[in-house]
Parts: C-alpha cells; sequence; structure tokens
C-alpha cells in the first residue's frame, strides 16, 4: 500500500495574499487529515536545508530566499495514498498549466510562487515531516 502522509508547506505569498483558509480548506474536502500543523518563518539556512536536493540548480538560490522571507505553514497531511493524491489535488507547478481547480490554478502566481510545497514519494513525505515535527507534535 501506498504511504499514508505527505507533507505541505503553504507559501509566503499565499498567507500574505489572504488564502490560507482557502487553501486548508480545499485540502480537508479533499480528504485529508491535518495530523500536524504549524506556521514559522524559515531562516535562509533552514530554507536551504530543505531543499537541499536541489543545491546547485538555478532555481534554488531563488526559491530559499523566497522561502524565508516571510511565514509558511507547514503541515502533515494523511489519507491513503496521500502523495499521490495531493500532487492531484494541487496541480502542476506552474500554475498557468495546472488543471482547473487545483490549488496551484487557483491560488499560484507563477512557477516559484505557486502556493504550496507537495511531497514528491513516500520517503521524501517522511524526510520533509520529520524536518518540521517531532513525534510529540503529530496528532
Amino acid at each position: 500500500m501506498k504511504g499514508r502522509i505527505t507533507l505541505t508547506m503553504i507559501k509566503p505569498h499565499a498567507i500574505e495574499d489572504g488564502n490560507l483558509g482557502n487553501i486548508l480548506a480545499k485540502i480537508q474536502m479533499a480528504g485529508f487529515k491535518i495530523s500536524a500543523l504549524k506556521m514559522l518563518r524559515l531562516r535562509l539556512n533552514q530554507a536551504q536545508e530543505f531543499y537541499k536536493i536541489h543545491e546547485g540548480r538555478d532555481f534554488y538560490k531563488p526559491l530559499t530566499e523566497f522561502m524565508s522571507n516571510g511565514p509558511i505553514v507547514a503541515a502533515i497531511l494523511e489519507k491513503d495514498n496521500a502523495v499521490e493524491d495531493f500532487r492531484k489535488l494541487i496541480g502542476a507547478t506552474d500554475p498557468s498549466t495546472a488543471q482547473e481547480g487545483t490549488i496551484r490554478k487557483l491560488f499560484g502566481l507563477n512557477t516559484r510562487e505557486n502556493a504550496v510545497h507537495g511531497s514528491d514519494s513516500d520517503e521524501n513525505a517522511r524526510i520533509e515531516a520529520d524536518f518540521f515535527f517531532s513525534l510529540l507534535e503529530r496528532y
């Protein structure tokens, strides 16, 4: 069976634009249980650590600077087949090519400011969840 968790981060611009509640509502309406949730501001070195897998790529520096320029909301989401189902819900990385009704189509601005992060594999979901949440912080 596929993994039961995924991690999302609601990105700074989506919070600044007042879309936090709308995004969380869409996540819950899609059948995800929110088992951990927190708002925080990543320091640059924390954003660099989180996105270390992309170090050396041309988008790494602008992405880590963007992700550390305002508050984010991190959440562990639970559901059968969580990673795949969440990636369908959020849509393509580029909001202009995302399917209608997806979170990125509704709330994203561009490839970097695409409203939300979603884990890309069951293994990365576990790693990313552990980055943000201790076992005591999970419901």
